[in-house]
C-alpha cells in the first residue's frame, strides 16, 4: 500500500518586496529625509562604571559539623540576586569548591580567603573582613 504524500509549505519561500512585513513601508519616499547621526567612535563612548561596593567575608565553623565555610555578605542593595550568582560562580570556579547563594550571602566551603578575595577584587569589589 503506496503511502500518501503529504501537503509541505515551504519554510524558505522567497517573499517580494511589495509582501509580507515590507509591504507596509513600500510607498514611503525617502528621497526628502536628512541623514541619521554618525555613530560615535567606541573610543569617544564613556564607559559605565557599575561600581560593585564593599563585601564582607566571615569565616564560620558553626553547625557546620566542625566545617570551615567562608561566607560572603553585606552585598550592595542595587546588585540583583543574578549578580550574585553569577560572581559566586566564579569564586566555586576559581577555589575548586563548592558554595552556595542564600539569602544574598554565598556560602564557599573550604578555608580559602586569600583566593576568595582575589577573585572578588578582580570583580570589582572592595573586600573587608577575613585576611
Amino acid at each position: 500500500m503506496p503511502r500518501e504524500e503529504k501537503k509541505r509549505l515551504g519554510t524558505n519561500a522567497a517573499q517580494s518586496p511589495r509582501a509580507g512585513l515590507n509591504a507596509a513601508f513600500s510607498r514611503l519616499d525617502l528621497a526628502g529625509l536628512p541623514a541619521g547621526p554618525e555613530p560615535a567612535p567606541a573610543a569617544e563612548c564613556p564607559q559605565a562604571v557599575w561600581k560593585m561596593g564593599r563585601v564582607v567575608l566571615r569565616r564560620e565553623t558553626a553547625r557546620r559539623g566542625g566545617k570551615t565555610v567562608i561566607v560572603i555578605h553585606d552585598f550592595a542593595t542595587h546588585l540583583p540576586v543574578s549578580v550574585i550568582e553569577t560572581i559566586a560562580k566564579k569564586i566555586r570556579a576559581g577555589c575548586g569548591c563548592g558554595g552556595a547563594v542564600k539569602d544574598r550571602t554565598i556560602e564557599i566551603q573550604g578555608d580559602q580567603p586569600a583566593k576568595i578575595r582575589a577573585v572578588l577584587e578582580a570583580e570589582g569589589f572592595q573586600v573587608a573582613g577575613v585576611k
